[in-house]
């Protein structure tokens, strides 16, 4: 209990209000960059896509949300998500821009765009983490996740 108490007190020390573009209308971040308002406001953000539990949404008559009950854990099935985020994410682009965070925007939220970006321009998921660790160095999904992606991967239609 002492070092995730420690782990936590680290973590709020460390600013991380700033989402991440991942390319044009779609961005990548935290819970702080999910409560900075302004910035969301000012880079055109209409929806937010939390992959976290317990995390109500900070300004309901602002933005549309879509939350997912999704823990942090390995055993996690988050792939039973990735479609109904896709038509999500596609949605949000068309009017505006997505922010997609969890806690850290290490794990879930990043998992969820590496599947976006597979599917949507036929990457494999090890070219999109790549792209999304260039954009956000934090990411590390977590071996079930990227297990995950990688039989995602398997499943999508060659897009080439």
């Amino acid at each position: 209990m002492d070092d995730l108490l420690r782990a936590f007190k680290a973590a709020k020390d460390i600013k991380d209000d700033i989402p991440s573009q991942i390319e044009e209308g779609l961005y990548l971040g935290s819970v702080e960059a999910a409560n900075n308002k302004t910035l969301l406001k000012s880079l055109n953000i209409t929806h937010i896509l939390t992959v976290a539990s317990s995390i109500p949404p900070p300004f309901p008559n602002d933005f549309s949300y879509k939350t997912l009950d999704v823990h942090d854990r390995g055993d996690v099935n988050i792939a039973q998500f990735f479609d109904d985020c896709f038509s999500y994410i596609t949605e949000a682009k068309r009017t505006g821009s997505v922010l997609v965070h969890c806690f850290a925007g290490r794990s879930r939220s990043v998992s969820v765009v590496v599947a976006y970006l597979t599917k949507r321009h036929g990457m494999s998921s090890s070219k999109a983490l790549k792209l999304v660790k260039s954009k956000r160095s934090v990411a590390a999904p977590n071996a079930g996740f990227i297990l995950q992606l990688q039989n995602y991967e398997k499943s999508v239609p060659s897009m080439l």
